[in-house]
């Protein structure tokens, strides 16, 4: 039984499509494409961080944002963020536009759109994607990555980092 490779969008500097292409193409040329964050928070403030699986293509064994995904060929940024907030925690949440980052080496050529929801449902861990998780106050994380940022990916310190600074640039139009 074979898989069909997931296709994503190839886009220029503007972010505008320009062709379609496999995901193990768009990788392996570096080409620019899209993807998604969610920080997902509960009521009480904390919010998720998870380690990725040691069997990652890209950044295997390191903490990065709760849930975070491509965007497929056709897809918007929303519904991407939806899609996968399902895929990797088993939860539907409200999303709200938190960020939006140009592609850049530490994005891995990613156009990339935060959302931030919030939740006190359980999860259900995809354990193919996620070796653990911890609820953590925002504060801590932020020490933890002062401290030990080689243990988090290059897109969640970017990401987080500039979420901290409320420096978000949203462009909802």
């Amino acid at each position: 039984m074979s898989t069909v490779e997931e296709q994503f969008d190839v886009v220029d500097e503007h972010d505008h499509v320009i062709d379609v292409m496999s995901r193990s193409e768009v990788h392996r040329l570096g080409l620019r494409h899209r993807a998604v964050h969610i920080f997902l928070f509960r009521g009480s403030g904390e919010m998720l961080i998870h380690l990725r699986h040691a069997d990652k293509e890209e950044f295997p064994s390191v903490w990065t944002s709760s849930a975070s995904g491509h965007v497929s060929a056709g897809e918007s940024y929303e519904l991407s963020a939806k899609r996968e907030l399902y895929e990797e925690l088993g939860v539907h949440a409200q999303l709200k536009k938190a960020g939006r980052f140009a592609a850049c080496p530490d994005t891995s050529n990613e156009f990339t759109e935060l959302f931030v929801a919030q939740t006190d449902a359980v999860l259900k861990v995809d354990e193919s994607e996620i070796s653990d998780e911890r609820w953590l106050p925002p504060s801590t994380i932020r020490a933890e990555l002062s401290k030990t940022s080689e243990v988090f990916s290059p897109a969640f310190r970017l990401i987080f980092t500039d979420y901290m600074a409320g420096q978000h640039n949203v462009n909802d139009s």
